[in-house]
């Protein structure tokens, strides 16, 4: 008979765990959020230390780090009175001496320290008037040692804070603990849940020994073992949850079917003034499968800066009202919204369709107009702001909406627009941040993605090249020679006004400088930062356009939404305060021409390690791929500009930016189960399938069954 995977020890409160007690118990859950044995059992070690070699006094040197001695302790005193009190010890072995030292916790010290006796030590030496010594080492008795770590083997090191470690909750109070946790539980506390297939085909330790085996490894292979399993187990859950609501979605969302596409699809499609690439042809056949289908469409479309997604949109689009439904397009600012509509409404010149801009700067009377075609149909493809999923917004049949950089609108947002008919239309979404497969599976896992990976023919890559302030007047003379063959300039800068914490060139006092270097009347510069006034922005931003300025000095609000195919040069000020994504995207908005662009990258003479990597991809690479993946390494997939998205799953064990290969795995595995059972039925999948009962917040296999 199965028996339950979740075992009610693994939910006793912490405090009833021997050498606990409330009032440890209180600082374990305040300070490390543990509260149960389970938090505990899933409190990772960070790193770990190899305790199974012993060194001698004389093998420590300026580059020794954490380093073990055996041998005896003399001469111990105390030294200084008060708040100046230390204890000092000499500490030899055969071939040598070194000083330890305590300057708290002396009385404990001198009292249960003994002279004479051989003790196990570790610590970090450090140099102090020309001699090493190391304070506050981890003292033991030589058989003590063997208790706790077998005499040999790996010992684990765990993040504690100020508060946890006055009340002895060190990494070595916490070592303790677990110690306990574990000799406490026994494998029917911790369960198997994968049938043995599952176990043999991907090589994986049963579940106890993996949680044995990463807090006490007895070497580096089990502790890969164990590391592998847990990860294995974090990323395999996930994928199975994502990829269970794709199959609730494709099973029960029913969807408009489209199916003609002969009318205005094809008349703009034969009269596109440009060859669509193979990408965004490949792109176009699966979108086109999804709409002649009877499911509802949730599309992922992924394409570099200026790849060509708006192209593909406009196509769906037509799709749609080829087959008598209305289409809209959502993007998150008035800027971008109106680069959509001129763009679009260019293409469709001549071909009786409506669109119409709806933003929060349409006028009442314009507005009501709109509104009124809009729900009597005669308004095709509604373009606009948030504004779009405003009450009065009334459409006659909605049957796709399209969503532009849809990270800038939340997940209540988007449910807003697709509520809008009682039967969901299809849905495109779009980003013009490029992805990392691992981190797109995870965050992205329930819809089909698309990706656009071909630039149009034509575009000649920007060239990225580094200067630093010994360079500027050099920077400015390229970028006079630049404005006199008639192209226009992008200087970005990090902040708008002085930051007494940063050591950064403010927005304003660079338009000042600019202006000393570019003088009126030979020439003009632009302003545009996120505190100005929308009517203000959009002035500076169509002089700009138009032509009438040479520079447009800026913040990151024209990251998204400029097209100006003029403006050849992109300036970024103070590189090393942008991340990678970023830096891609502000780069984008130059590139847009048939001229040759450029981007330079402006810093001190003096960088970090991982500004100066930055600064290296972005002059190696175009291809915001590669890109994304670098970013996703140096700074974490939290952090990635544009893809954080409610609901994240926060991994304790498993890192997507370097388990990509276990992820692809877990994803086999949780797609082969499905496969074959889809509400995990069958009873080699029962114990899986209480396990994830019990793990879901949303109760989703309990409602599928």
């Amino acid at each position: 008979m199965y028996f339950s995977v979740v075992s009610a020890t693994l939910q006793t409160a912490i405090e009833y765990l021997k050498g606990v007690g409330p009032q440890k118990g209180e600082v374990l859950r305040k300070q490390l959020s543990v509260h149960t044995y389970e938090d505990l059992l899933t409190y990772f070690p960070f790193r770990y230390i190899d305790r199974s070699v012993i060194h001698t006094v004389s093998e420590i040197n300026e580059f020794s780090q954490y380093i073990q001695l055996k041998g005896v302790i003399t001469g111990i005193k105390q030294i200084g009175e008060g708040r100046g009190k230390r204890v000092s010890a000499k500490f030899s072995d055969k071939t040598g001496s070194i000083e330890l030292v305590w300057f708290q916790g002396t009385d404990w010290v001198l009292k249960n320290i003994r002279p004479n006796i051989e003790y196990v030590i570790f610590g970090k030496p450090a140099m102090f008037n020309h001699s090493f010594n190391i304070a506050h080492p981890d003292i033991e008795l030589t058989t003590q040692e063997v208790e706790l770590t077998g005499g040999k083997g790996l010992m684990p090191m765990y993040n504690s804070s100020e508060t946890a470690k006055k009340r002895f909750l060190d990494s070595k109070g916490i070592q303790r603990l677990e110690r306990i946790l574990m000799d406490t539980l026994g494998p029917r506390d911790i369960p198997e849940f994968f049938p043995r297939g599952i176990l043999e085909r991907y090589n994986l330790l049963n579940r106890f020994d993996a949680f044995q085996n990463i807090h006490f490894p007895k070497n580096e292979e089990i502790l890969e073992a164990a590391r592998n399993r847990l990860k294995f187990d974090e990323l395999f859950l996930t994928q199975l949850r994502l990829m269970k609501m794709k199959v609730l979605r494709t099973s029960f969302s029913k969807g408009f079917i489209f199916p003609k596409i002969d009318n205005y699809f094809k008349i703009v499609y034969d009269n596109l003034p440009y060859k669509l690439t193979g990408a965004q042809q490949r792109v176009l056949k699966e979108i086109r499968k999804d709409t002649v289908g009877a499911k509802q469409m949730n599309r992922l479309l992924q394409g570099d800066v200026g790849s060509g997604k708006t192209v593909v949109a406009l196509l769906t689009m037509l799709m749609a009202i080829d087959s008598g439904f209305q289409a809209c397009l959502m993007a998150p600012t008035e800027i971008l919204s109106n680069q959509h509509y001129e763009g679009i409404s260019e293409l469709l010149k001549g071909s009786g369709l409506h669109v119409a801009l709806l933003t929060g700067n349409v006028k009442a009377a314009a507005r009501r107009n709109i509104l009124a075609n809009l729900a009597e149909g005669k308004v095709h493809i509604l373009i606009g702001t948030h504004a779009l999923l405003e009450d009065p917004v009334v459409f006659h049949n909605l049957g796709l909406a399209v969503i532009d950089e849809q990270h800038r609108f939340g997940v209540v947002q988007r449910a807003m627009l697709w509520a809008k008919n009682t039967t969901p239309p299809h849905v495109l979404v779009m980003t013009a941040t490029p992805i990392p497969r691992t981190l797109a599976m995870t965050t992205y896992g329930d819809l089909d993605v698309s990706i656009i990976d071909e630039l149009p023919p034509g575009r000649k890559p920007i060239k990225t090249v580094h200067r630093t302030e010994a360079r500027r007047a050099a920077v400015f003379g390229f970028l006079k020679e630049q404005i006199a063959e008639g192209r226009q300039v992008y200087i970005v800068y990090p902040l708008i006004e002085e930051s007494e914490t940063l050591d950064l060139n403010n927005l304003m006092e660079g338009h000042e400088a600019i202006t000393r270097a570019f003088p009126l009347p030979q020439y003009s510069v632009s302003i545009i930062h996120g505190r100005m006034k929308p009517k203000d922005k959009d002035y500076e931003m169509q002089r700009f356009v138009r032509g009438e300025t040479n520079i447009m000095v800026a913040t990151t609000v024209i990251e998204v939404g400029v097209n100006v195919p003029n403006a050849s040069v992109m300036i970024i000020e103070n590189t090393e305060r942008f991340g990678l994504a970023q830096l891609h995207q502000l780069r984008g908005r130059v590139g847009r021409g048939a001229s040759q662009s450029f981007c330079i990258l402006m810093t001190g003479e003096k960088v970090s390690y991982v500004s100066k990597r930055r600064i290296e991809v972005m002059c190696a690479t175009n291809d915001g791929f590669v890109i994304a993946e670098e970013d996703m390494r140096l700074r974490g997939p939290g952090d990635i500009d544009g893809t954080r998205q409610s609901g994240d799953v926060n991994f304790k064990i498993a890192n997507i930016a370097l388990d990509g290969p276990i992820m692809e795995a877990a994803r086999e595995a949780a797609s082969g189960i499905l496969e074959e059972d889809p509400s995990l039925d069958l009873p080699q999948h029962a114990a899986l399938r209480a396990f994830v009962q019990a793990q879901s917040k949303d109760n989703l296999w309990s409602r599928i069954s």
